[in-house]
């Protein structure tokens, strides 16, 4: 037999003899993997088992625990471990993470970045205390009290007008009255969102930005030509408002303006503190601005309507309590009672419903619900009933029972403009329009639907 007979027959036998080596070694690692993540539990199992917590499925985990939020803060009213999840919706617990500036889990907040960059939002550190130093002026009560004029000029030219004695998605409406409100404090916009059609490209690239945000899907192209238009409008805006300011005697002339916008203040705040505060940073803070005083503002304003349109007896009295005056930002603090019901709802439906943190331990997810904060029958007995006295004068709660703009290091710094913004919207809005639910639409499945009745 020759030697060239018997190479098949050795090569077949090498390549066999390969693949079961192979394999082996597969099933090996394999198994020190099932090893590693069996230990791995233990160790998480053993690290958070002071936390109450109910008994995990070995196949689904807290899958089905995951779909019952209420539930769960009424079994276990501080806070739940989930495998490496703690979740957190008590006042106490609150106060202790909320007090320090630990760092965000990352994973969950990367997506915003192309868009928003690395502002406040995101910050961790000392680089979130320097950029909370340099933001805090352009929140002083004197800087947001002229704003007052841009958002009841918003809300009075708000496209609600044209929707009257009909059924209406009120978010729609109310987004663009924010956007516009917005436009005009940060950058003095002179046009109106709401009816200027050279606008409607930044308004699409906005409502793309946020669907990408809330459905998540992998529409990269998409994503990226609408961050690229809204970062194109921000750059030309500061690019343009730093060469005015350059100019000779033109920086006095700004200055002593009565009204400065969010982008002059920060300008100004930059010339006077040094320039560690560099072109990046500014672009990134007027970004996060941008979406959390809109976005998050048209969401708390959208449910407080609901909220009111849900209970006539209470959005009644706030209308006679609003008809008696006229309302402008001299009178904000003579609307007591819609002040309390606009808290209410935002107990009920809380517009930054969750954040979360990274610790405890290293690397694992530190969610913080502030929804299940609000419906924890341990910090609010009743929980269910629209109760303004909650937020009567003279009540008192813990620090930390009343969230709905988060707090501590992680404490919205706009939230009073926000907070403006939602009295001057809902005030004026109760002005002109009686409104009730629509029965045959349950939100937010398809939008927030609401009837107008124009009041005469």
């Amino acid at each position: 037999m020759s030697v060239s007979e018997l190479s098949p027959t050795r090569a077949l036998g090498s390549v066999s003899g390969l693949l079961q080596v192979v394999s082996l070694l597969g099933l090996v690692l394999l198994l020190l993997k099932v090893a590693q993540l069996y230990l791995r539990r233990q160790w998480l199992l053993k690290t958070l088992h002071q936390f109450p917590s109910p008994p995990p499925n070995w196949l689904c985990g807290y899958k089905q625990e995951l779909q019952a939020l209420l539930k769960r803060v009424e079994t276990y009213l501080s806070a739940r471990g989930t495998m490496a999840i703690v979740l957190i919706y008590d006042s106490d617990y609150m106060n202790v993470v909320l007090g320090r500036s630990g760092p965000k889990s990352l994973n969950i907040y990367r997506f915003l970045i192309p868009w928003i960059g690395t502002g406040l939002l995101l910050l961790e550190g000392q680089m979130l205390f320097q950029h909370w130093w340099m933001l805090t002026p352009a929140f002083h009560y004197d800087i947001l009290k002229p704003y007052m004029g841009h958002m009841a000029h918003s809300s009075q030219s708000a496209s609600l007008q044209d929707n009257q004695d009909s059924h209406v998605e009120i978010f729609r409406h109310v987004s663009l009255m924010t956007l516009d409100t917005i436009m005009k404090c940060t950058f003095s916009f002179q046009c109106s969102i709401q009816t200027d059609r050279n606008s409607k490209s930044y308004i699409q690239a906005v409502r793309d930005l946020n669907n990408l945000i809330y459905r998540l899907t992998p529409e990269g192209h998409w994503n990226y030509w609408a961050c690229q238009l809204t970062h194109q409008h921000t750059d030309a805006m500061i690019k343009e408002r730093k060469a005015h300011l350059q100019k000779e005697g033109e920086l006095e002339k700004v200055r002593s303006r009565r009204h400065l916008d969010f982008l002059d203040i920060l300008l100004f705040t930059r010339m006077q503190k040094g320039s560690s505060f560099s072109d990046v940073d500014l672009h990134a803070e007027v970004d996060t601005f941008m979406f959390k005083g809109h976005d998050t503002t048209a969401s708390g304003i959208s449910w407080i309507l609901y909220t009111l349109a849900s209970h006539p007896v209470h959005q009644q009295r706030c209308q006679e309590e609003i008809q008696s005056l006229l309302v402008d930002g001299d009178h904000l603090d003579q609307i007591p009672y819609t002040t309390m019901c606009i808290k209410e709802a935002l107990r009920l439906y809380p517009p930054v419903p969750s954040f979360s943190l990274s610790s405890l331990p290293r690397r694992n997810h530190l969610p913080l619900s502030f929804y299940g904060l609000h419906h924890n029958p341990k910090v609010w007995p009743n929980l269910e009933v629209f109760d303004p006295s909650w937020f009567a004068p003279g009540s008192t709660r813990h620090s930390h029972a009343f969230l709905p703009f988060s707090g501590g290091f992680r404490n919205f710094i706009g939230k009073q403009f926000s907070m403006n913004e939602l009295k001057v919207a809902v005030a004026l809005t109760l002005l002109r329009f009686e409104l009730a639910p629509d029965p045959s639409r349950v939100p937010s499945k398809n939008g927030i639907y609401l009837w107008l009745r124009k009041i005469l």
